[in-house]
């Protein structure tokens, strides 16, 4: 396809690619008109076209201004300074430009904090287990510690911590790719809670918790159609997050309900809960709330929204019921 022209290309003002427009719109002007009239005063005619490049140049002032606030900017974000704005005052393309472009920074800033944050996270979240298991590790080769269950359990835990920090951020790298899919199949709902359960009892029995689970699943012969290790995953995260909130020894609570519209599993712990407007926080990666006083990496609810939006689904903390304690969080999926 055979490009237009551009004459003014060559040109690296537009102010004055303004004024070389507008000298040129006079002067076709002026031929026109004497070709239709006649003589004109060479006086006026000059006059006429200073006065309308004067005009044109000092408009074009303002209008060209959000341009070179966003040059500036561009160079200041070249450098790594995300805070530069351009004032967006018009209603022309450069004002949608300039609201674009902002729109782009903030974007910009985001994504540098999130990376700053990611990098912060996930040194702190390496440092502590490796420490850690590297102090037990000492302690066992310098004999100051005997290499007892109690000891190995130990280092079990901060292995298993380290473990699931690399799945997630595994799993935070294909959300990022967009390399997944669900492989959807239709399965029994309690036979894979109760897969659940038994791995949370296991990981709760490890850390030391003494946390109990109890699962109802109504109808007890409900089924889903899902990608089971998804959903798997999913209700582990929830799990998890329960049990570690919970008070030592508290009770965990998974209820399934299946129904015409799709299947409804609900999370309840006796923790402190969530407080109303962090409830939409805590499925952001790297956030913890204010409740988070037993570690975790604040990646797991986030995979878990992932892997339901991903479904077609929702989920959410809801308000505990009778006003009890404790947190509550709704996972529905549709019904196809």
């Amino acid at each position: 396809m055979a490009r237009r022209p551009r004459p003014l290309d060559p040109v690296r003002s537009i102010k004055l690619k303004l004024g070389i427009l507008v000298v040129c719109s006079c002067l076709v002007g002026l031929v026109f008109f004497w070709y239709q009239i006649g003589w004109l005063p060479p006086r006026t005619s000059i006059t006429a076209i200073l006065l309308t490049l004067l005009t044109s140049q000092v408009l074009a002032h303002g209008m060209t201004r959000p341009l070179r606030e966003m040059t500036a900017a561009a160079r200041a974000m070249a450098r790594g300074d995300y805070t530069r704005r351009v004032r967006a005052s018009s209603r022309d393309e450069v004002g949608e430009l300039a609201a674009a472009f902002n729109q782009m920074a903030a974007d910009l800033a985001a994504a540098d904090r999130q990376r700053r944050e990611l990098i912060a996270n996930v040194s702190h979240e390496l440092r502590t287990p490796i420490s850690a298991l590297q102090a037990v590790l000492e302690n066992v080769v310098d004999g100051v510690t005997e290499p007892d269950s109690a000891t190995m359990r130990t280092a079990l835990t901060q292995t298993e911590r380290l473990g699931r920090l690399v799945t997630e951020l595994l799993d935070l790298s294909r959300i990022d790719a967009g390399a997944l899919s669900l492989d959807r199949e239709v399965f029994a709902v309690a036979p894979m809670l109760a897969e659940v359960v038994a791995e949370a009892e296991v990981m709760a029995a490890v850390a030391g918790r003494g946390v109990r689970f109890a699962v109802t699943v109504e109808p007890a012969t409900a089924t889903v159609r899902a990608d089971r290790e998804r959903l798997h995953q999913v209700v582990v995260n929830l799990l998890d997050n329960a049990a570690r909130h919970g008070p030592p020894g508290g009770e965990v609570r998974v209820a399934a309900v299946s129904s015409d519209g799709g299947l409804a599993v609900e999370v309840r712990d006796e923790g402190p809960g969530i407080a109303p407007e962090d409830r939409d926080r805590v499925f952001e990666r790297f956030t913890r709330g204010e409740r988070a006083v037993a570690g975790g990496t604040g990646l797991g609810l986030s995979i878990a929204r992932w892997v339901v939006d991903l479904h077609g689904g929702t989920i959410g903390v809801l308000d505990p019921p009778d006003a009890e304690p404790g947190c509550r969080i709704r996972v529905t999926l549709p019904a196809s």
